[in-house]
């Protein structure tokens, strides 16, 4: 197996991700982030992970008045810049990309989708952590056309949850492949994914599943480092 570069980028549990990749040999992992100006590093990486974290600005997505339902202290417009200019770049050469919780809002909203605010006050069940700090979890039914479901391997899984934001109207190319029981978008894919780079979007948090061994884990690690292998 040839050596990888992975970049993630830096989040509030951003050694989660690290750790959750390192586990794997071979593999040199560069933190990406507005706070080191090392947005050069990501011509060095191989695949992109785009970790969680941080409300987006829902100015991004057109959307001013919905400020009222985020936090502005949780707001950092200078990690959206940064965000959207590797997503930019990916694009551009055709990388390898994994988007996590925020990562899949992220390159929604970049796709010029958009997002619910807050997900509570929109009238759906809470998919936040619970208050003492642990994610929640719930069913998750996947669509058996697609990518997703051929990683997977099953159509109904139980995930973590920990957002108070979502996806709301899907990005220009881009499709839902994952719904929870209440209709929360919980994974994206490209719609037509021929002769395009790899680009999953999940909105749970695997990298931080209480079961490593999950197919809903595991098998969303091996596949997107199985592509990036083959892709350099």
């Amino acid at each position: 197996m040839k050596n990888i570069v992975i970049g993630i980028s830096e989040g509030s549990k951003y050694f989660n991700y690290e750790n959750w990749i390192k586990d794997e040999p071979g593999i040199e992992i560069i933190k990406l982030s507005y706070h080191l100006d090392n947005f050069k590093e990501v011509e060095r990486c191989d695949g992109i992970i785009l970790s969680g974290g941080n409300d987006i600005n829902p100015r991004l997505y057109n959307q001013p008045d919905f400020l009222v339902y985020v936090d502005p202290k949780d707001i950092d417009e200078k990690r959206d810049e940064f965000e959207w200019n590797i997503i930019r770049h990916t694009e551009e050469v055709q990388k390898p990309l994994l988007g996590i919780c925020r990562g899949l809002q992220m390159v929604n909203v970049y796709f010029g989708g958009t997002l619910i605010p807050d997900i509570p006050a929109f009238g759906k069940f809470n998919h936040g952590k619970f208050e003492e700090g642990n994610d929640r979890e719930h069913f998750v039914d996947i669509d058996p056309n697609s990518v997703l479901y051929k990683i997977i391997g099953k159509e109904k899984g139980v995930i973590n949850s920990a957002h108070h934001q979502g996806a709301d109207m899907p990005g220009l190319g881009l499709v839902v492949n994952a719904f929870s029981p209440d209709g929360i978008i919980e994974g994206m894919e490209r719609r037509y994914p021929e002769g395009k780079s790899f680009l999953m979007l999940v909105q749970w948090h695997p990298e931080r599943m209480k079961d490593k061994k999950s197919v809903f884990s595991k098998k969303i690690k091996d596949s997107f480092l199985d592509v990036v292998q083959q892709t350099i």
